[in-house]
């Protein structure tokens, strides 16, 4: 089984994020794709809006509705990223562990798939103030999500050695059509957001009045 972890704020999460999960199933043979929503982003000084428990939530939303009635590929919500009970903020290394390790014991005595790991590009350029960037490299597939004329040439100041570049892959023709940030923006004037988000989704958020949402059913 190919499975591919998709981890980020997911604050809130849209119709973009899907859209990339889609074209990373089909171009890379995923069967499944973990959404992991990050509790605490180490490289980001301001936290997420939202609760945990709520961006969770609108996750197993957005993966219900992704998947459909087809089997190509499933979407799975995960907490795998949750709080940490000593408070410190997640590190994608120590979260490629203990998915390593869960699904060693699910699968003992058999070969396992590589892991895959979807990560938007200028988050991967952000790749050397990562923690334990040697491990990160060598323990998944890592599928960078490019922007309009980005190549892997884009990556030459990451110093990265011909070995890592071969975990390296790029998505190309997809990309994320609006932001978060920007959807909570709309979300707070009042804008409509039908075609960013999926009904079930904001329709959690409109229920719990989230990002400064209160508009009519």
């Amino acid at each position: 089984m190919r499975v591919a972890l998709f981890g980020g704020t997911f604050d809130p999460p849209h119709r973009g994020h899907l859209a990339v999960a889609r074209a990373a199933a089909r171009n890379f043979g995923l069967d499944r794709i973990l959404f992991a929503p990050t509790a605490r982003q180490p490289l980001k000084s301001e936290g997420a809006i939202a609760s945990f428990s709520d961006r969770l939530a609108m996750v197993e939303l957005l993966c219900a509705a992704g998947n459909g009635s087809s089997d190509e590929f499933r979407f799975q919500a995960s907490d795998i990223d949750g709080p940490r009970d000593d408070g410190r903020p997640n590190f994608t290394v120590d979260t490629l562990r203990r998915l390593r390790l869960a699904f060693s014991a699910q699968h003992a005595g058999t070969k396992l798939d590589p892991l895959f790991t979807i990560v938007g590009a200028d988050s991967f350029l952000d790749l050397r103030r990562w923690r334990a960037v040697d491990e990160v490299l060598s323990t998944s597939q890592w599928i960078v999500v490019s922007r309009p004329g980005f190549s892997l040439d884009d990556l030459d100041p990451l110093r990265l050695t011909p070995q890592q570049l071969e975990h390296v892959h790029l998505l190309e023709g997809v990309h994320e059509p609006v932001s978060s940030t920007e959807v909570r923006e709309r979300l707070a004037t009042g804008q409509d957001c039908s075609n960013l988000l999926t009904p079930e989704v904001l329709g959690y958020i409109r229920r719990h009045e989230l990002y400064g949402f209160h508009g009519a059913e």
